[in-house]
């Protein structure tokens, strides 16, 4: 038997007549789901040691499980002496079962790991469904090892749903266990 992850067992089997009921969906592919999930980082040092985009792409590999690829400006900005072409960030893109996975270990080891938590901002949504989230510290992660890091930096998690409207995103991440703050 194929694996599946605990969250889309669970989407499958609680989240989808969660949401059939609370928004009225007749049928069930009306249902928003998590498309993709987003992680970013720039790296604006990059600019002057070109290592650093190595150790971003390292790290976002072992936080994800999946190889991160390097960013390259668009453009030329001169007063940050950045050349068009320049790596200057990591990205990785996740989907499927690693999507699902990454974002269990993300609600059930990673964000409580942050000082003083009380729960994520509602405001990161953008008006479509999608939701931007920022971590200030990377090593937050249990893979990250703490005593290798060479810089602590934040990154950022776009969440990219079906949704059509921010209350269904919003919905539909709480009920996969996101920690929405109590307003």
């Amino acid at each position: 038997m194929a694996y599946i992850p605990r969250l889309k067992e669970e989407y499958k089997s609680r989240v989808i007549s969660a949401l059939k009921e609370e928004f009225g969906y007749v049928n069930v592919m009306q249902v928003p789901k998590l498309e993709k999930i987003v992680l970013s980082k720039g790296v604006g040092a990059a600019v002057s040691d070109k290592k650093l985009i190595d150790y971003a792409v390292e790290e976002l590999t072992k936080i994800t499980g999946q190889k991160a690829v390097s960013t390259i400006s668009k453009k030329d900005v001169a007063s940050f002496k950045l050349r068009k072409g320049m790596p200057i960030g990591a990205k990785v893109t996740l989907r499927g079962e690693r999507m699902y996975e990454f974002l269990d270990r993300l609600v059930t080891s990673a964000l409580p790991r942050v000082r003083d938590f009380s729960g994520i901002k509602a405001t990161g949504f953008d008006g479509r469904g999608n939701y931007n989230l920022g971590v200030l510290e990377q090593i937050i992660f249990p893979e990250i090892d703490i005593d290798k890091v060479n810089k602590i930096s934040g990154m950022d998690i776009t969440f990219v749903t079906s949704a059509k409207t921010d209350k269904e995103a919003k919905s539909l991440l709480a009920e996969l266990g996101l920690p929405f703050k109590k307003n």
